[in-house]
């Protein structure tokens, strides 16, 4: 069902698609954005004093919680001609392969302006163990 602006309700949820990480998805992550930090792809590295991290092996880059934060945002929003317009994340926990993750957001406000109609979410990034893994805020902005 299509969502409209006029449907909206504080406190209505969006769920996002499940995402199982392997070393194989956060590889192709990093080819996708052309960022090859060892932090993603080498377990050597992230072993005693040269990794410098206490994160005990490859991490899913942080960039891919953001990605399936906006798909859940585009599938939500683009039926109804709104777009995904600011989203600002935190990463709260580090990704690891075998990990499940699930974003999902919660609509917290409603506003309309002159020339728009907009709608604040926050949202998470959940693991399979409903730990969070990245929280922040996205605007959506719906056609006037």
């Amino acid at each position: 069902m299509t969502v409209t602006f006029e449907g909206i309700n504080a406190g209505d949820t969006i769920e996002g698609p499940s995402f199982a990480v392997s070393r194989e998805s956060i590889r192709q992550f990093c080819d996708a954005s052309l960022d090859y930090n060892p932090l993603h792809l080498d377990d050597d590295y992230m072993k005693g004093q040269f990794g410098k991290t206490q994160f005990g092996g490859v991490i899913m880059h942080g960039m891919n919680n953001f990605g399936l934060i906006s798909r859940m945002l585009t599938d939500w929003a683009y039926p109804a001609g709104a777009i995904h317009r600011r989203l600002e994340t935190r990463w709260v926990k580090p990704v690891r392969p075998g990990d499940t993750i699930h974003p999902s957001g919660i609509i917290k406000a409603k506003r309309v302006t002159a020339k728009a109609r907009w709608v604040l979410i926050d949202v998470v990034v959940r693991n399979q163990d409903q730990e969070r893994v990245a929280t922040g805020e996205a605007m959506v902005e719906f056609p006037a």
